[in-house]
């Protein structure tokens, strides 16, 4: 190759578009509207979480200044989360909220494989039939008053059990989970039954292990539904001392019930200092756990191939 013909192969390669993932890059003005959308979005996504988190640290007069909503406090102080952790209707109805969550949480993991797994096997007994009924409560609801008078009959008015039970069972993640366990192959668990394992055994040792990546969604949208649930206390619940965190946190800031008198201490916090604070520990818990169930969400499942 000559020098000149070289040297017209380097500038055609070079007037070439670039490609990102087979596509040719964008424009960088496009490029820089791209930018300033998603900056918006972010900002208007993390904006009123920092208001929510600094008007809980700031006092009377920094939120009068602002008109109720500070972005930025000048003094930050704790003295809202100290006044709501030293005892009261706020600590007691974390300790209820946190133990609804595990229960009910890992029990509806349970149910739901259980369900699933025997509705993935095509020989079960009575396979069909319990199908259509998950599906049918996919269309067909009770509505409030039979529920209400199904928990009367069972007694669990003012049972905690009555924020648990109902629902326990999610028809559209008993079908995601019954999908998964059907991809996995059919040379696996004919293996299994070959070396003498039993369904429970299978069930066990192969599908819960292979499911990690589902049961941990299953199990964090079962987490943030019973976490921050309030309708089923609001119907079931008349002890206050019984009431979640959820129906606290509406009690206090969506119908702007005053908050002090059941607070220990001579100094009481400003009302909306009180309020925020309470708002950000209700969301504080499902923040922690999703970092820890983030991988699988990402990485899911991968079953090996099966040799032959």
């Amino acid at each position: 190759m000559t020098l000149a013909s070289r040297s017209r192969s380097v500038r055609r390669t070079a007037n070439k578009p670039k490609l990102v993932n087979g596509a040719p890059a964008p424009n960088p003005v496009v490029r820089a509207l791209k930018g300033i959308v998603l900056l918006i979005c972010c900002a208007a996504v993390a904006i009123p979480f920092i208001g929510v988190i600094s008007t809980s640290l700031a006092d009377q007069d920094q939120i009068t200044k602002a008109g109720g909503y500070v972005l930025w406090p000048s003094h930050p102080s704790f003295d809202a989360y100290a006044a709501i952790f030293r005892g009261g209707a706020v600590t007691r109805a974390t300790l209820v909220s946190i133990g609804i969550t595990l229960v009910g949480s890992l029990l509806s993991m349970a149910v739901v494989a259980l369900l699933a797994y025997s509705l993935s096997r095509p020989g079960s007994f009575g396979h069909r039939p319990l199908l259509m009924l998950v599906l049918i409560t996919m269309l067909f609801n009770a509505g409030m008053i039979p529920n209400y008078l199904l928990i009367k009959q069972l007694g669990l008015i003012d049972s905690w059990w009555a924020l648990i039970l109902p629902p326990v069972v999610s028809a559209f993640q008993v079908i995601i989970v019954r999908a998964f366990f059907m991809e996995v192959p059919r040379e696996i668990i004919d293996a299994a039954r070959i070396d003498g394992a039993g369904e429970l055994q299978i069930l066990t040792r192969i599908m819960l292990p292979l499911s990690k990546a589902v049961l941990a969604v299953v199990g964090l949208f079962q987490a943030v539904a019973y976490w921050s649930a309030f309708f089923n206390a609001l119907l079931y619940i008349n002890d206050p001392d019984k009431w979640p965190l959820s129906l606290v946190l509406r009690t206090y800031v969506v119908d702007n019930t005053a908050i002090g008198t059941d607070l220990p201490g001579e100094v009481v916090p400003p009302q909306q200092s009180l309020q925020m604070a309470i708002l950000v520990v209700s969301l504080v818990p499902i923040c922690l756990v999703y970092p820890f169930l983030q991988k699988h969400f990402a990485k899911g499942v991968v079953v090996g191939a099966v040799k032959g």
